[in-house]
């Protein structure tokens, strides 16, 4: 077939070369795509060495980090530990044969709260003395034995004997009942 038989061709044939288009990205936008990805690997690699430095100092386990473990009643946490916020527990107890501690710069706070976030009773030990307060305080022996109780109404004293060291002696604005009143040996009731 002829070039006269195919009336679809184009008749002017040009002398130059057929023009190659690139497809892409090339130059400074090249340079910059490279940039970033090389930046990201770089922020990839430093947060990884991170988080793995993370882990190693803070000694994370499967049971729990650092002195602190997850144990089936609940955490363990083994060694001396500062809370700089407040805690909040259900029981907290030291290990068999050791005393817990509990130390403050300030003071020592137990809070007894009710259903309704309302103070109920409290303790606090500080450097000024141990203050108490709430609706009635018992003192009782090891055995059980009532040895001091107090409420608003009235001030209960069990033990067997009720010794007054004081160098005034007690002193009573209103009546005083008592079965027995005793002075030290071989000394004055007065």
């Amino acid at each position: 077939m002829t070039q006269e038989q195919c009336p679809h061709r184009n008749n002017v044939q040009s002398t130059e070369k057929p023009q190659v288009y690139k497809v892409g990205i090339y130059g400074w936008r090249k340079r910059c795509l490279y940039f970033f990805v090389l930046l990201l690997m770089i922020l990839i690699v430093v947060n990884l060495a991170l988080t793995i430095w993370i882990l190693k100092v803070m000694n994370f386990t499967i049971d729990g980090m650092g002195h602190l473990r997850i144990t089936e009643r609940g955490l363990k946490l083994e060694g001396d530990s500062e809370f700089l916020q407040p805690l909040y527990a259900k029981e907290i107890q030291s290990r068999p044969g050791s005393p817990l501690f509990l130390q403050s710069s300030k003071n020592v706070s137990v809070n007894i709260l009710n259903e309704k976030k309302q103070l109920v009773s409290q303790l606090v030990a500080g450097s000024h003395g141990v203050h108490a307060s709430g609706k009635m305080l018992e003192v009782k022996s090891s055995a059980g034995k009532l040895l001091f109780s107090a409420d608003d109404h009235e001030v209960v004293v069990g033990a067997e004997r009720l010794r007054v060291m004081g160098a005034e002696g007690a002193v009573f604005s209103n009546s005083v009942e008592t079965p027995h009143v005793r002075a030290e040996p071989f000394k004055e009731l007065r």
